[in-house]
């Protein structure tokens, strides 16, 4: 990971992280761009990081990352600590799919190994109660071992969807053990190809770096290529000419989970990936449905916002392998559900170590009981939506261990609908930001803004109830956040030009109220540019800022907001000649003032203008004929000191120190 800075002359300066020096700070970049800007959470790489900003604090600076969130760092959220959450652009890899940009992959679900499974069923039916219930499990668990020795191996499986018969396709494993011992099984792939070519990658070998460089230059088309990784390609190296991913590990990470299965896309690639999610046991086979919600609620959005033509693709072919093994699973796990008094004794342990059970739907105990899905069970029952009995008795034991009969999604919107009337009651108001968390821990912010999503795109509706809707209405529900904010900041620069008669605002000002208005100021005019095609470009990016609008809906500035700010003298020229112009102004009034311009290198004007790191660069764009001949006329007109020697510089020095 690296900082990579644009200097003024289009050059480009690279500063790995944690290593950056005093030699680039008379190298002041136009702009600063971190690339997989998440990793900047990591202790060392973050200090390097900080330690660049802190040396260029006023440049302007780029993130990019295929996600923002530290799963397993505590949820942290780089885009809040690095950008105050200011997110330009996003998509997800369901949406790029939607869309075209990504071909929709071939998806293919199997397993490799039950017996984990089998054998804690097998303990399960030896410990229950019941023998009709010991009988009924037995009888589903030989069925279940019949079907699993009659179900096609894997073999079968990658000989029938390994289309790409010599194609590249990445293995990834869990951890070196488990590396191994998969490529001990290249009898798997023995009907595709009897003598692949098989590389290994990980962290701590010596070979690494020449075993992918060899995988990548294996241009020998008439033999399968395999390259088993541990976590080595899951982010920033993008392989051309891959066929296909192989998932022979359980994803802890939703984004290791996106992040492995990319390395199957290319825009450019014409053939549909083919991904293998070979799992460790039926209790992982859930991933893929994380992309599925992503497209569906995508195509709901364009819907919704009368934007179809962006929707080219709305599903993708999923291949299931053990569709009749995961239902005899099914079967069995129910059977041994089947004991109330069983799972009352979970539910009352659960209860005594947790003090409630607001448990999810998918919570499994320790030893393998759905106790989630068995609550919700009883919650249907009682609600009459689902089969089954609950006498009184029942009832009243799940009353005095603190069972409460709402869903866990209804138990969800009445907490944090009760944080926003708090809120609300408090402040006034739910100009609420989208990362703020309460005191005790309810994440309202991210709650509002997902009520928000779906409102706009007419999804969950069984949770976004037109009642809820009213409720949130009641309570001064901010549903045009865009809209509000805009006027929030529009007042803040009418005071601003009350105070100052000009909106020439600093890009670092923030006012009283903690509002940032250079920088909405700043942003003002670079949507105005864009809106109107006065930027300086060709007609090619011209088109593509068009693309961008009718992609970003509600993100330009409209007529009326234009004339708006127009009415209180906004200046939307912010071109390299204003901001020369400003510096010479500030040069002018100094010389004026002090009868030379041997500015010290850190002197700041009293509105805040760095004249002397400006008055630097005018030197060193000189020194390289960088500067015009006009601007250079002009500031030999007002006494400029082209070349200061160190005499000179120290003798500054003194006199600053004098005065």
């Amino acid at each position: 990971m690296a900082g990579i800075c644009m200097n003024d002359d289009n050059s480009v300066a690279v500063f790995p992280a944690g290593t950056p020096d005093g030699s680039h700070r008379n190298r002041a970049p136009a702009y600063i761009i971190l690339d997989e800007f998440h990793r900047c959470g990591a202790q060392m790489w973050g200090q390097g990081v900080q330690k660049l900003l802190s040396i260029f604090p006023d440049t302007p600076l780029l993130g990019l990352s295929a996600t923002n969130i530290r799963y397993l760092d505590n949820q942290r959220d780089m885009a809040a600590e690095l950008f105050d959450g200011n997110i330009a652009s996003e998509m997800t890899l369901g949406e790029a799919i939607v869309r075209g940009i990504l071909n929709p992959p071939n998806y293919v679900l199997s397993v490799y190994s039950c017996q984990q499974s089998l054998e804690k069923y097998e303990q399960r039916i030896r410990t229950a109660k019941s023998r009709v219930v010991r009988d009924t499990c037995e009888q589903y668990l030989e069925e279940l071992k019949r079907a699993l020795e009659m179900s096609e191996g894997l073999d079968e499986v990658f000989d029938k969807h390994m289309t790409d018969r010599t194609g590249k396709y990445i293995v990834f494993c869990s951890n070196k053990e488990h590396m191994d011992e998969m490529m001990e099984h290249l009898e798997w792939f023995a009907k595709v190809d009897r003598h692949p070519h098989v590389y290994s990658l990980y962290s701590s070998d010596p070979g690494a770096d020449q075993a992918f460089d060899e995988f990548r230059a294996d241009n020998d088309t008439s033999h399968l290529r395999l390259l088993y990784c541990i976590d080595a390609l899951n982010e920033g190296i993008h392989v051309e000419g891959i066929s296909g991913v192989i998932l022979l590990r359980p994803t802890v990470s939703p984004i290791i989970y996106k992040q492995q299965i990319g390395r199957a896309f290319s825009a450019s690639k014409q053939k549909d990936a083919v991904i293998f999610d070979i799992v460790l046991n039926v209790e992982c086979l859930q991933s893929i449905g994380l992309i599925e919600d992503e497209m569906q609620l995508t195509a709901a959005y364009y819907r919704e916002h009368g934007e179809s033509a962006f929707i080219v693709n709305e599903h993708f072919r999923i291949i299931d392998e053990v569709r009749d093994c995961r239902e005899l699973f099914r079967k069995l796990n129910d059977t041994l559900t089947a004991s109330w008094e069983l799972m009352f004794g979970c539910t009352k342990k659960y209860y005594e170590e947790y003090g409630n059970l607001e448990i999810l739907a998918g919570y499994m105990t320790e030893d393998g009981y759905p106790l989630g899905k068995w609550i919700a069970t009883q919650r249907g029952i009682r609600k009459g939506v689902t089969h089954g009995t609950l006498t009184s008795e029942r009832i009243r034991k799940l009353d005095s261990i603190g069972m409460v009969w709402e869903t866990f999604p209804d138990l969800l919107w009445e907490k944090n609908y009760a944080a926003a009337k708090i809120y609300k009651e408090t402040y006034g108001n739910l100009d609420i930001r989208w990362d703020y968390v309460t005191g005790d821990g309810i994440p309202l912010g991210k709650w509002l803004c997902n009520i928000r999503t779906y409102e706009k795109a007419g999804v969950r509706q069984k949770y976004l109830t037109p009642e809820r809707i009213k409720m949130l209405d009641d309570l001064g529900m901010i549903w045009g956040k865009h809209d509000y904010l805009w006027e929030r900041n529009y007042a803040a620069a009418c005071a601003y030009y009350r105070e100052h008669g000009n909106l020439e605002v600093p890009r670092s000002y923030v006012n009283a109220d903690g509002i940032k208005l250079g920088n909405w100021i700043y942003l003002m005019r670079k949507y105005r540019a864009s809106s109107t095609g006065d930027e300086n470009i060709d007609g090619n990016r011209q088109e593509k800022g068009n693309q961008r609008k009718r992609q970003m809906p509600g993100v330009l500035l409209t007529e009326e907001q234009v004339q708006k700010l127009d009415e209180i003298g906004m200046s939307w020229s912010k071109t390299p000649d204003t901001r020369w112009e400003k510096g010479y102004q500030a040069a002018e009034a100094y010389r004026k003032e002090n009868g030379d311009l041997l500015v010290p290198a850190r002197y700041v004007t009293e509105d805040g203008f760095r004249l002397g790191h400006w008055i630097h660069t005018q030197r060193y764009a000189q020194s390289k004929g960088k500067l015009p001949e006009k601007r250079k006329q002009k500031l030999d007109a007002i006494g400029m000191v082209w070349q200061m020697d160190s005499w000179e510089s120290r003798f500054q020095l003194v006199k600053t120190w004098y005065q």
